[in-house]
């Protein structure tokens, strides 16, 4: 396929033009030619911005084109209204947080969607992202019809992954010792290692697959516990696990503590994903994600901080607070 890829340089992108060039595909990349100019030498790159200059995407054609970066429905419009009659399929990275309702499981792709009351708002925030995203699917529906794709994804994991939301774990289970672990230990967990959403991708636009997706796994139910327990047992470590109370973690200055959501927002874990599975979505083993990822985070200069998560001062002073009130 000829594939033009808005963005491309950066985690998903990235990962996306590695996969798609080892399978003999033609890429294109669009961008501001800012973030990680130094990759990909070898392929086509154009240079411009997409709430600017488009000339360069003028007059031009491809199989597919797949937006990784779109987050205003008004920037959105713009490259969907362009390439509109010059690419067969408009592959558009949405997300899991579009919908309205998170304290319920089982959310699929008919559930109702999040709504903004001003929609002409373009500034990006916990409350925004997700309809602002509703408004870019939306926007890139109404230019393709029938020839969209639009993945919601839930968190995506692996090598490159700059959140760090996922690595956190490993990092911190490798370690060993009293790790400070949020409750409950049964709290199911879903994410998807950013190598099968590519797969996924270039397997339905190989096929011209439209239609809307949750994009989150693993297939079988993940706890939080089988996730911890799946790292320990492959470090081979003794790192032990104290459980802390939901209302400890919210009444307490824990801070943002990686894939746990308070009672009323776990249903963001619990999507039903069976439409994509049923046509082509597969996981790898977990303890891949794990090990590449903790592989990919060793060539991180040694004195990287992971951005979330607790530091061990912190971690270490929680523990003694969590064990005084339980023995009070």
């Amino acid at each position: 396929m000829k594939i033009l890829v808005i963005g491309g340089t950066r985690f998903l992108g990235r990962t996306l033009v590695e996969m798609a060039l080892k399978q003999g595909h033609e890429l294109t990349l669009f961008n501001r030619g800012k973030t990680n100019p130094e990759l990909f030498h070898e392929i086509e790159k154009l240079i411009g911005d997409r709430d600017g200059d488009l000339t360069p995407l003028k007059g031009r054609t491809w199989d597919i084109v797949v937006d990784t970066c779109g987050y205003v429905p008004r920037i959105v419009a713009k490259s969907a209204e362009l390439l509109a009659g010059s690419v067969e399929l408009y592959v558009f990275i949405s997300t899991i947080n579009v919908y309205a309702d998170y304290s319920k499981p089982g959310l699929n792709e008919d559930s109702p969607l999040a709504t903004i009351a001003d929609e002409s708002v373009e500034e990006v925030t916990g409350e925004t992202y997700g309809p602002l995203k509703v408004l870019c699917e939306r926007t890139v529906r109404k230019s393709f019809p029938k020839d969209s794709l639009i993945p919601r994804c839930g968190l995506i994991v692996g090598p490159h992954d700059p959140t760090d939301r996922f690595t956190y774990w490993p990092v911190r289970i490798k370690k060993g010792g009293e790790v400070f672990a949020p409750s409950p230990p049964h709290m199911q967990v879903q994410f998807i290692d950013v190598r099968d959403l590519v797969n996924f991708l270039l397997l339905l636009a190989e096929n011209r697959i439209s239609g809307i997706f949750n994009t989150t796994g693993p297939a079988d139910k993940l706890t939080m516990e089988d996730f911890l327990a799946k790292c320990s047992a492959e470090f081979g470590n003794q790192a032990s696990l104290t459980w802390v109370s939901e209302e400890f973690i919210t009444s307490n200055d824990v801070g943002h503590i990686p894939m746990w959501t308070p009672e009323n927002w776990r249903g963001i874990f619990q999507a039903d994903c069976s439409k994509a599975i049923n046509v082509g979505l597969s996981f790898r083993p977990l303890t891949e994600t794990i090990n590449d990822t903790l592989a990919w985070h060793a060539t991180r200069p040694s004195d990287y901080d992971l951005k979330v998560g607790l530091k061990p001062g912190k971690e270490k002073e929680l523990l003694k607070k969590w064990h005084d009130s339980v023995q009070g």
